[in-house]
């Protein structure tokens, strides 16, 4: 079985593709990649929404990333024609290139977001530009044999005639993370890619002593899907409390500016704007806990980001938002709290700095349920499906 990797995606800024890769190639299918990444972030794509004058230069650059797919493509014709055609996240106009490239090939397409309800999220809908991205939306979704999203809920937007099409494959994280583990944590060797052969003779560095304050970290964009501002409100809550927690941000984005309002100043927070894709495994798993998302719009109420499956998989404890899908599929596993709740928040990281127990149980079961469930191998099982029916 040969599948071609497709399209514009960046696999250092969303990691989504390199699960799916990893995942299929460990099941023992063939991967090739045909890449030409766009160089533009989420945000980027969004602040053209906001400035249409941009738009002829973001398309100029959609365009000269297609001449080089359409070139490298040509590799891949007669005998070396793969089985299927993988498009990678953010694909909505790369998955109209696969069709007309590869048109007797099964095309999957990684529909992980819709770009009309992204828009929504960042402020950005209404009038002709929701229009537009409706229509790219339906145009990608019918131009895909397979659509592969990551929620059952995000499976309900999909037009009801695509939706037999459609297969919810998790987010799962990059074998890095799970490399990154604490020793006590190791993963487990039933995915023995998943961590190096010397990472049982680590030490433990992360170890937290009885007198040492919790350590919390959040990771992201600062975007409204994550509710970070709760988070800043929570840490002042927890400030004023004196309780010893300590808190790690990193990354910068459109909420930033509110979040340094709430925070700057206080002791117990370091922020830094940017850590290396290479480097943010390590960081994580040095602390105890990674937060989640916990705002309340609702992309929100139907996303599991890519940080819970992550921070599970560095085997820190998880504190996230309440909501269906992330009840679903984390289960006893990570400490749910409301979300929009600041206070909420603050209980549950204050009772996780108290109890030692209750933070070790925690760790645990979220590296047990990463190991079982968020590993490339396990996710892509719905796409090995799919590849194997004639």
């Amino acid at each position: 079985m040969r599948v071609l990797s497709f399209g514009t995606y960046d696999a250092e800024v969303h990691p989504r593709i390199r699960v799916l890769i990893e995942g299929l190639r460990t099941n023992g299918v063939h991967v090739v990649e045909c890449n030409a990444p766009l160089g533009l972030s989420t945000a980027r794509r969004v602040d053209t929404l906001k400035k249409p004058w941009l738009v002829p230069a973001m398309m100029a650059r959609i365009v000269s990333r297609w001449v080089r797919l359409t070139r490298d493509a040509r590799r891949y014709r007669g005998r070396h024609r793969p089985d299927a055609v993988l498009v990678g996240y953010m694909g909505h106009f790369d998955v109209l290139l696969a069709r007309l490239l590869f048109p007797r090939v099964p095309i999957f397409l990684d529909h992980l977001i819709s770009g009309a309800t992204t828009a929504a999220d960042r402020g950005v809908d209404g009038g002709l530009r929701s229009v537009v991205l409706r229509q790219l939306d339906q145009a990608a979704v019918r131009a895909a044999d397979v659509v592969i999203v990551d929620t059952e809920e995000h499976r309900s937007l999909v037009p009801e005639d695509r939706r037999d099409a459609a297969v919810v494959v998790p987010v799962g994280a990059p074998r890095t993370w799970f490399a990154a583990r604490p020793a006590d944590l190791a993963a487990r060797p039933a995915d023995a890619a998943a961590r190096p052969a010397d990472a049982a003779r680590r030490t433990d560095a992360t170890a937290r002593t009885a007198d040492a304050p919790l350590s919390v970290i959040f990771f992201g964009l600062f975007t409204p899907l994550q509710g970070t501002p709760v988070i800043g409100e929570a840490i002042r809550i927890l400030h004023r409390r004196g309780a010893p927690v300590r808190f790690t941000l990193v990354g910068s984005g459109q909420d930033a500016e509110t979040v340094h309002e709430l925070v700057d100043g206080l002791d117990t927070v370091s922020w830094t704007d940017w850590v290396r894709g290479a480097e943010l495994p390590a960081l994580v798993a040095e602390h105890d806990v990674s937060l989640g998302i916990f705002a309340t719009t609702p992309k929100a109420l139907r996303v599991i980001p890519n940080k819970v499956y992550q921070g599970a998989a560095a085997g820190t404890a998880v504190v996230t938002s309440d909501t269906a899908p992330q009840r679903r599929v984390l289960h006893e596993a990570a400490i749910l709290v409301p979300p929009g709740d600041p206070v909420a928040l603050a209980d549950a990281l204050e009772r996780l700095a108290d109890d030692g127990g209750r933070l070790r149980h925690h760790r645990a079961l979220t590296a047990d349920l990463a190991d079982a469930a968020f590993t490339p191998a396990s996710v892509v099982r719905p796409i090995l499906a799919r590849l194997r029916t004639p």
